[in-house]
């Protein structure tokens, strides 16, 4: 639109110029009728028609270079405005609460492990278990990180108002990061020789092991019940709707080993 009304400007000024100029050429036919008694003022008139007829051409040469750029900034305003589209749609899986699960889990093992154990390498995949552990199913080695699969803020509307109740994106996306912490401190037990677990630890360890030996759990990620303790996921109503709406949205499965309530986690299809 500014565009638009500085061109109809620019044609106004033009015209008028055309017009004075069309004057002044109906002048110098009068001063070439009777050039003895008017060659002095024709001559001013002259100049003056020289001078407009210059800054016309700078007016003109300036109005095509602006033309000229009005390709390249509509091509310019497109490419930015694909950029924050793009970044728009990043922005729904990132959840404005993501806390370093690498250094909540290195927390969690020093408390866990013995001293002696947190000096070894972090790389808990190449160890190998004392001949007094049990041993481990193959495929759980080098399994990789838990799945950390957000949820997006048109999945959470797509739920029922009751089920959803006052949940938000963000709190969801906080209990995910949670279980995935649960998840990867169960696999550093699972992997740990019984010399490096603290005494208190290695009957969980154990259990761990045959929970992640059966069928329904083999080669994935999961956490049991009582590993639950916050901060964003914690037993209470809030936490088993965020169980819940998880289950429903394909994030999680649930099953029952011994006395043991198993959650499993699962990845995109």
């Amino acid at each position: 639109m500014e565009a638009k009304k500085t061109g109809s400007l620019l044609d106004d000024l033009m015209s008028s110029f055309n017009t004075r100029i069309a004057e002044l050429q109906e002048l110098v036919i009068a001063r070439n009728m009777y050039p003895a008694t008017s060659i002095t003022d024709l001559s001013a008139v002259d100049a003056a028609l020289k001078a407009m007829e210059l800054q016309l051409q700078a007016i003109k040469d300036r109005l095509r270079d602006e033309t000229l750029a009005i390709p390249k900034a509509k091509s310019l305003i497109n490419a930015s405005l694909q950029q924050q589209k793009k970044l728009q749609n990043m922005s729904v899986y990132v959840p404005s609460f993501l806390p370093e699960r690498s250094s909540i889990t290195n927390l969690e093992t020093n408390r866990c492990l013995l001293p002696e154990f947190s000096k070894q390498d972090p790389g808990f995949g190449s160890l190998k278990l004392d001949e007094e552990s049990a041993a481990l199913p193959k495929e759980k080695k080098g399994r990789g990180s838990p799945p950390l699969w957000y949820i997006t803020a048109d999945e959470l509307d797509s739920l029922s108002s009751y089920m959803r109740g006052r949940l938000t994106q963000e709190k969801v996306n906080a209990a995910i990061n949670d279980m995935a912490t649960y998840a990867e401190a169960n696999v550093q037990l699972i992997t740990a020789p019984k010399k490096k677990l603290a005494e208190n630890l290695w009957e969980k360890a154990l259990e761990l092991r045959d929970i992640a030996m059966a069928e329904a759990v083999k080669g994935k990620h999961f956490f049991i019940e009582n590993d639950i303790k916050g901060p964003a996921l914690k037993l209470d109503n809030t936490g088993k709707a965020i169980l819940t709406v998880l289950r429903h949205l394909g994030r999680i499965s649930e099953t029952r080993i011994g006395h043991h309530r198993v959650i499993i986690l699962l990845k995109p299809q």
